[in-house]
């Protein structure tokens, strides 16, 4: 009987078992991911705390996202690492305006998605979100060697060392330095030549020289002596 009874509790644990889970409800899909997060993407990267604050602080990493999130473009971000910055020049980015700052990291964006691949055939000079690059003052050329892509301003050259994220529509790069665009880090323009004060004393040019004077002096003093041999002969035939 106990023989009988052991294999009978087993089927019945097992049939109980089976109707729990049974009358569970099915398994959810995974969530679908949420929207693009720039900044997240690079604090999970590390080593670009200087780039996060300057796209939070300018906005210009929620227009980022928020192009990404309303477009099919695709994005490409060069992201400059910490000790890029710590290599600009002491004050380089307190000198700057906000709208500064904010052309400086839009000078580091592409409106489109760009893979490593494409980088060797893209036509240059590249087009940035700053604006317009055949003024010159927004100009960002590349340039491949092997699988070895560099970057050129008119002001640094930087090197493509790293890709940190790419999903097919956001393309983030490390770079070894900051990107600096001419119009806030090119020469200045050559100041125009100084207008002549009033009253200043004339040039040269505006000065007879010393040879008219002496020409126009022997001129007067030949006449003179002409008149006066005039009048004597006059006064001579008079007198006769």
């Amino acid at each position: 009987m106990k023989q009988f009874l052991f294999p009978c509790t087993i089927l019945l644990l097992a049939t109980l078992h089976f109707t729990t889970i049974t009358a569970q409800s099915p398994a959810q899909a995974p969530a679908p991911p949420g929207p693009t997060n720039t900044t997240k993407i690079l604090e999970k990267a590390g080593q670009y705390n200087n780039l996060i604050r300057l796209l939070v602080s300018t906005q210009v990493g929620d227009q980022i996202d928020t192009q990404l999130n309303n477009s099919n473009q695709g994005m490409t971000l060069f992201a400059p690492t910490d000790n890029a910055f710590s290599s600009l020049k002491s004050g380089t980015l307190n000198s700057l305006t906000d709208q500064d700052k904010v052309e400086l990291l839009q000078f580091h964006v592409l409106p489109t998605f760009v893979s490593t691949a494409q980088f060797q055939t893209v036509s240059n000079p590249l087009r940035t979100q700053a604006g317009n690059a055949n003024s010159g003052q927004f100009l960002l050329n590349v340039t491949t060697t092997g699988n070895q892509v560099n970057l050129t301003t008119g002001v640094v050259n930087a090197t493509v060392a790293n890709t940190i994220y790419t999903d097919g529509k956001l393309a983030i790069y490390q770079v070894d330095k900051v990107l600096l665009p001419r119009s806030l880090f090119g020469p200045p323009a050559p100041a125009p030549a100084p207008k002549p004060e009033k009253g200043s004393p004339p040039t040269s040019s505006d000065t007879p020289s010393d040879s008219s004077k002496d020409t126009s002096g022997a001129m007067g003093h030949s006449s003179s002596k002409i008149v006066s041999f005039a009048v004597a002969v006059m006064i001579t035939a008079s007198c006769l």
